[in-house]
C-alpha cells in the first residue's frame, strides 16, 4: 500500500464508553451532566466529532435509557460550543452465559433487545452519527458475545437511514468490513460511508501494523475513515491513522493515561492528539467541515 496521508484530520473524542472503568479513574464521567461537560471541554481543545454512550447516574455501569441519552444530547445542543454528536448503538446485544456448563440458556446479565428499543435512542435524539457494530464477535471476556446478527444489523441499519443519522460502521476485525461492504452495495448504507476501525479489542483485530494495513486495504478508497487502539497505543495509532490516510479517534473509552502513572481527562487527550496531527504537518478541522465532508445535518431531539 503507497503511504497516502490524511492532511485534513478530524478527531472524534469517545468520551465513556461501556466499560467497566468507571472507579478506575475520577475523570470517567457517569452522569449526564458529566457526561455533556466531558464532550463539551474536548470539542473546546479540537474534537470536531464526540462519540457518547450513557451510565447510570449512580453506579457508574453502562445504561442505555433512552432519557439519559437525551439529556446528554439537550444539553450538548444547548451548549455554546458547535461539536457533532455521535451516539452508540451499540448497547442491547450482550449475551453472557454463567459457565460452559450452563451454554443452554443466557444469563441473567445479558442485555438483549430488538432493533426498535437498540435504535430509540438514536431516533428520538437525532444525532448527527451513530454506530453500527458490524458483526459478532468474542468480546473481551471469557464468556460474553456481542451478537449483531445480519438480519438484526439490517434492520438497524434501515432504522438509522430513515431517522436522518448518519452510520459511523465500527469494525473489529475484517469480516466486518466484508459485511458493510455488502450493505453498502446493496444501498442500505448510502454514501457517504463511514467506517471505524477498532483495533486491539480483544479478541477481534490486533492492533500490529500488518493487520492495522490489513484493515485499511479493504477500506474502499472513497469511504471515510477512521482508526484507534486500546490503551497505550492509542497515541501511536494517532500518528498511524493519518498516515494511513484516515482520521483519529481518541478519548476515556479506549484509553485512561495521559502518561504512565497519570490519569488522563478526554480533552487532554484530544489537545496531545492535535500536536501529534500538527506536527505531521496535517490540520486539525472543525465540526463544520466535518459535516460538510460527511454531508451531516445538525438537528434539535425531536420534540424540541
Amino acid at each position: 500500500m503507497p503511504l497516502t496521508m490524511n492532511r485534513e484530520v478530524f478527531i472524534t473524542c469517545a468520551v465513556t464508553g461501556s466499560g467497566g472503568t468507571q472507579d478506575r479513574s475520577p475523570h470517567v464521567p457517569r452522569s449526564p451532566q458529566q457526561i455533556a461537560e466531558s464532550a463539551i471541554a474536548a470539542a473546546k481543545a479540537g474534537a470536531a466529532v464526540v462519540h457518547c454512550h450513557v451510565r447510570d447516574p449512580e453506579t457508574g455501569k453502562p445504561a442505555r435509557d433512552p432519557a439519559l441519552y437525551r439529556e446528554v444530547t439537550e444539553r450538548i445542543r444547548d451548549s455554546d460550543t458547535d461539536v457533532v454528536l455521535n451516539l452508540t448503538a451499540g448497547m442491547g446485544g450482550d449475551m453472557l452465559f454463567d459457565g460452559t456448563e450452563a451454554m443452554n440458556r443466557m444469563s441473567q446479565k445479558s442485555d438483549m433487545a430488538g432493533a426498535t428499543e437498540r435504535v430509540q435512542h438514536v431516533v428520538e435524539c437525532r444525532p448527527e452519527i451513530c454506530t453500527l457494530d458490524c458483526g459478532t464477535m468474542n468480546f473481551n471476556e471469557a464468556d460474553y458475545v456481542m451478537v449483531n446478527t445480519p438480519g438484526m444489523l439490517r434492520d438497524m441499519a434501515k432504522r438509522m437511514v430513515d431517522s436522518g443519522v448518519r452510520i459511523e460502521i465500527e469494525a473489529f476485525d475484517t469480516g466486518h468490513l466484508w459485511f458493510a461492504r455488502t450493505l453498502a452495495e446493496e444501498g442500505i448504507i448510502p454514501d457517504p460511508v463511514l467506517v471505524q476501525l477498532c483495533m486491539g479489542v480483544p479478541w477481534g483485530a490486533p492492533d500490529d501494523l500488518n493487520t492495522y494495513l490489513a484493515m485499511v486495504n479493504n477500506v474502499p478508497k472513497h469511504w471515510h475513515w477512521s482508526a484507534f487502539a486500546l490503551g497505550r497505543n492509542q497515541m501511536p495509532y494517532v500518528a498511524a491513522a493519518v498516515l494511513g490516510g484516515g482520521n483519529v479517534r481518541v478519548g476515556l473509552e479506549d484509553n485512561l493515561w495521559l502518561d504512565k502513572g497519570v490519569l488522563a481527562t478526554n480533552a487532554q487527550l484530544v489537545e496531545r492528539a492535535a500536536t501529534i496531527i500538527e506536527n505531521l504537518g496535517a490540520r486539525v478541522i472543525t465540526p463544520a467541515e466535518v459535516r460538510a465532508r460527511l454531508k451531516l445535518e445538525k438537528r434539535a431531539p425531536a420534540g424540541k
